[in-house]
């Protein structure tokens, strides 16, 4: 039985976990926190720093396969482990373009992506003898994630508001919308891409409603996108499942904005919607089995569940009855026990294969379900 090694065990390791535990393999999970969502349910479950070298060492060496549900991990372990001959997904070498934001920039020109025009500063207060023209996004080259380690800097007067690390500055995309590529690749070289995933935005609060796939765009652009996709895939010449976040600017062009290397909140509905899922799409990579089928079943949306501003403590769904009569809609909790305002504690997925009613769904959700903190 292949032994498999997941760094992280969070909400994707989660996700992860419940499809893997169908074939035969045992996985193992290293979290620093002993009440991770994939504690109780790993074959092992070890606490540890998965950005630690000895420790990421020590949890690989008798494993067959080492994952990652996470970037920020110690690369320079996983190297080790590669050159012992355990199977490392991504590769290493790709997993360090993705960590540093200058490097993956830097890996787009390189290979002809398109991308937003961008500048990178060592020092961030040298942007002060720039002459730069604004705005700028600034972006933290390390560590950064859902929206952390990002500044907006509409003029001069927002320098004081600067991230002080070393950062990349990029022109603001002129933008339509925003949309995703998942991507897939074997050790064998094979690619596959799902259809392209829309995100749809609440202007009223300028915050993501819900994650269309396949998206309403039609197939010039999302055939540009995908083909986009397999090219940043393909030069990064590493098995795994990759998300390529585009923008899709008002006069068509697309832009790449940066690329996961690892199942991805854009890929989630394909749980239901998809013939294999992308979290099936990870283990296969990892046992090194045949790719699966990316087809979909019908048309399908995710709304994420957020905690709710003013709430901190023991985690509660409300209202989660009336979601549930609705028909077309799966839960997905990620047993985290503490909710926090604005964090992810779940999401939702819709089918449908009309659109109109799949869009009145979603706004019956919205309007019904909400994470709190129990009382």
């Amino acid at each position: 039985m292949i032994k498999i090694g997941i760094l992280g065990g969070g909400q994707l390791g989660y996700m992860f976990l419940q499809n893997a535990l169908q074939y035969p393999c045992e996985i193992s999970i290293l979290d620093p926190a002993a009440d991770a969502p994939c504690a109780p349910h790993a074959h092992h479950f070890v606490q540890g720093d998965f950005k630690d070298y000895d420790t990421v060492v020590a949890f690989g060496e008798n494993l067959d396969a080492i994952g990652i549900e996470i970037e920020h991990v110690n690369v320079e372990a996983l190297r080790y482990l590669k050159s012992i001959g355990k199977k490392v997904v991504p590769d290493p070498e790709a997993l360090a373009i993705i960590q540093d934001k200058g490097v993956q920039k830097a890996f787009y020109v390189k290979n002809n992506i398109p991308t937003a025009p961008y500048f990178e500063l060592d020092n961030w207060e040298d942007l002060k003898h720039k002459k730069a023209t604004y705005p700028l996004f600034q972006k933290s080259r390390k560590d950064g994630y859902d929206g952390k380690g990002v500044q907006f800097l509409k003029s001069e007067a927002d320098l004081d508001k600067m991230l002080q690390v070393p950062s990349i500055f990029e022109t603001p995309a002129d933008l339509d919308r925003e949309i995703a590529v998942v991507t897939v690749a074997d050790h064998l070289g094979n690619i596959v891409t799902y259809p392209t995933v829309e995100f749809v935005i609440n202007e009223e609060y300028n915050l993501l409603d819900y994650l269309l796939i396949p998206s309403s765009l039609n197939k010039t652009i999302t055939d540009k996108a995908e083909q986009i996709a397999r090219d940043v895939v393909k030069a990064l010449n590493s098995p795994g499942v990759f998300a390529v976040e585009l923008f899709l600017n008002k006069d068509q062009t697309l832009w790449v904005n940066e690329t996961a290397s690892r199942v991805h909140n854009s890929g989630h509905s394909t749980i239901e919607g998809a013939y294999s899922s992308q979290f099936d799409q990870m283990l296969r990579t990892l046992m090194e089995l045949p790719l699966g089928s990316t087809q979909l079943f019908t048309t399908s949306a995710m709304v994420n569940l957020i905690g709710a501003e003013g709430e901190t403590g023991p985690a509660v769904i409300e209202n989660v009855e009336k979601l549930l009569a609705i028909p077309g809609t799966y839960l997905h909790w990620y047993a985290k026990a503490i909710t926090k305002p604005g964090r992810k504690m779940g999401h939702i997925t819709l089918v449908d294969d009309n659109l109109e009613q799949l869009k009145q769904n979603i706004k019956q959700v919205n309007e019904t379900i909400k994470v709190v903190s129990k009382k």
